[in-house]
């Protein structure tokens, strides 16, 4: 079947052009478009997308507050839809702040086509667009500016063995899977492991979310090697 996507942006034409790139691939369908984050979200409850593509700043409900309410929605009616971000490279502040809200990743604004119909699809897929080494230079950059971000308990970490931990860092700064087990001397196996595990001790969605999680409480800081 067809991976159902709801555009999100205030900018019509923008929208029409996203429209036209999507139709284009058979296995992409445009379900409706919205231009504020309250109408995309009766969109999403009417709809049923599988994908929301999520403009940040627009007139009324913000992005990110849209992401935020659509994926709780989704959680509690039991529907699986994914939130990709549009953003602009000045927007990047804006950015950690929908990944945090549970967005499954970011594109820019004049992202290629054959990159943003792959990353529909691998979105819809329950995977992260954005690659930890991405995500690590946004918050490298904007994490000490987050009111969230400065030193707040985190009673979770606490259900983490050390060698957990030490796969959190590691993941945080950017390293694959293959990375971490030659830093560990140990199997990727037995890293994918640790990944699953830390992701469940926390409540995190992705690898994405882990990331962001990690500056949140402290396990790395901004500009650390």
């Amino acid at each position: 079947m067809a991976i159902r996507v709801l555009l999100v942006d205030d900018q019509p034409l923008l929208r029409t052009g996203f429209r036209l790139i999507l139709e284009s691939e058979e296995d992409i369908s445009v379900v409706g478009e919205a231009a504020d984050g309250l109408a995309a979200l009766a969109d999403t409850r009417r709809l049923l997308p599988d994908v929301v593509l999520m403009d940040i700043r627009m007139p009324g409900k913000d992005g990110i507050d849209a992401t935020r309410e659509i994926l709780s929605w989704a959680h509690h009616s039991g529907r699986q839809v994914r939130v990709l971000v549009l953003t602009t490279f000045d927007l990047d502040e804006y950015v950690v702040e929908a990944l945090k809200a549970g967005a499954s990743g970011f594109l820019l604004k004049d992202v290629p086509p054959d990159e943003l119909a792959e990353a529909i699809r691998v979105v819809s897929e329950g995977a992260a667009i954005v690659a930890p080494t991405v995500t690590r230079r946004l918050l490298d950059r904007f994490a000490d500016k987050l009111p969230s971000a400065r030193e707040r308990p985190a009673p979770q970490l606490d259900h983490l063995t050390e060698r957990e931990r030490e796969v959190l860092r590691l993941l945080a700064r950017g390293l694959s899977n293959a990375e971490i087990a030659r830093r560990l001397v140990v199997s990727e196996t037995t890293v994918k492991t640790h990944v699953g595990n830390v992701l469940t001790k926390l409540g995190l969605r992705d690898r994405v979310q882990a990331v962001v999680h990690a500056y949140e409480t402290g396990i790395v800081r901004p500009g650390e090697d």
